[in-house]
C-alpha cells in the first residue's frame, strides 16, 4: 500500500481535534455502485480493502484514508460513430438535414441509452493527513485528483481548509543549484533522472533518465541556460523520487533500507501487514517532508 506520488496540502494544526472520529463523518458518503444513467459517483472506502467496514486508520498521529470511485467506460468513438449512423438515418428519413441543437440532442438521447450497458471502471486513491504536520498527502500526481479527493473530504467534515503547498523560494532554482554542484541537504543525494527546460516559452525540453546527473552533457545543458523542474532525489538510501517544481513528489519508492524491518516479520494477517506498512509510512514520510520543509522553506497554515 505504500503511496507511489504525492500531491501535497497544508491545513491548520488546530484542525486536529476535529479530526478525532472521522468514521462517523465519512459514513454518510460511502462510496455507493455508480447508477445506470449515471456517468461516476465518488465517495470513501475501507483503506484496507475488501469487505471492511472502518473508513480510517490512525497511527502515530497519522491517519489513511482511501476514496472509491465508479466510472462508465464510453468511449466517445463509440458515442460519435452511433450519432453519425442514427443522424443519417434520419435525414434519409425526413429528408433534412440535422441542426446543431438537433443533433446535440440526438447525442445526450444516445449517452442515455448507452450508460445502463456500459462497463464500470472502479478506482482507489490513497490520503494520507499527518495531524502533528498539519499536512495531506495524496497518492497521485494529478493535481486534479487530489483535489478531487479533498472537496469530497470537505463535504464529509463540512468543511477542511487545506491548500497546496507553498514554498517561500524558487523550487526550480533550489533544482537548478542542486543539479549544478550546490550542497544538498543532510541525507539527499541525487539519483539518476533530471527534466531541464528552456526558460523561454516554448523553448526545449531535456529528459535524462538512467543518467549520472554530473556528466558533462548535464553540465553543458546548466552552462547554456537550461534550469532543472524536475530532479530525482534518495534520502538515506531509504526513499527514492523524483521532486518537481510543482512540489509534486514522484515515483515515490520506498527502498530496502526502509522496508527490512518489515521483511525480517511474519505479519499474522494481511491487515497486520497493511497496518506496519502504514506505520512504516508515516514515519518515512514526516522525515521526507521535514527535509523539503527546511530546503524549500514551505510555508504553515497556523
Amino acid at each position: 500500500m505504500f503511496f507511489r506520488n504525492l500531491t501535497l496540502f497544508r491545513f491548520p494544526v488546530a484542525l486536529r481535534g476535529e479530526l478525532s472520529d472521522l468514521d462517523a463523518a465519512l459514513a454518510a458518503h460511502r462510496l455507493r455502485a455508480v447508477g445506470p444513467l449515471e456517468l461516476s459517483t465518488r465517495g470513501f472506502v475501507s483503506p484496507f480493502g475488501g469487505e471492511e467496514d472502518v473508513l480510517s486508520h490512525r497511527v502515530d498521529d497519522g491517519v489513511w484514508l482511501s476514496l472509491g470511485g465508479e466510472d462508465k467506460i464510453l468511449p466517445a468513438a463509440v458515442v460519435n460513430d452511433l450519432l453519425a449512423r442514427r443522424a443519417a438515418e434520419i435525414e434519409a428519413r425526413e429528408g433534412r438535414k440535422l441542426g446543431g441543437r438537433a443533433r446535440k440532442r440526438l447525442k445526450e438521447e444516445l449517452v442515455h441509452e448507452l450508460l445502463p450497458r456500459a462497463f464500470v471502471r472502479p478506482s482507489r486513491t490513497g490520503c494520507h493527513l499527518d495531524l502533528k504536520l498539519g499536512l495531506v498527502a495524496v497518492d497521485t500526481s494529478s493535481r486534479k485528483t487530489a483535489e478531487g479527493v479533498l472537496s469530497e473530504l470537505r463535504q464529509a467534515l463540512g468543511s477542511f481548509p487545506a491548500v497546496p503547498v507553498n514554498a517561500e523560494v524558487s523550487p526550480r532554482s533550489v533544482l537548478t543549484g542542486w543539479l549544478a554542484g550546490e550542497p544538498l541537504p543532510e541525507g539527499l543525494v541525487l539519483g539518476d533522472e533530471c527534466e531541464l527546460r528552456d526558460p523561454v516559452d516554448r523553448g526545449a525540453v531535456v529528459k535524462a533518465q538512467r543518467q549520472e546527473l554530473d556528466a558533462a552533457e548535464i553540465r553543458k545543458h546548466l552552462e547554456a541556460g537550461k534550469q532543472c523542474s524536475r530532479l530525482a532525489l534518495v534520502l538515506d538510501e531509504h526513499l527514492s523520487f523524483v521532486l518537481g517544481e510543482d512540489l509534486v513528489v514522484r515515483k515515490l519508492k520506498f527502498l530496502d533500507g526502509a522496508v527490512e524491518v518489515l521483511e525480517s516479520s511474519e505479519p499474522e494477517s494481511q491487515r497486520a501487514e497493511l497496518d506496519a506498512r502504514y506505520a512504516l509510512m508515516v514515519g518515512e514520510l514526516r522525515r521526507l517532508f521535514g527535509v523539503l520543509e527546511r530546503a524549500l522553506r514551505l510555508s504553515r497554515l497556523d
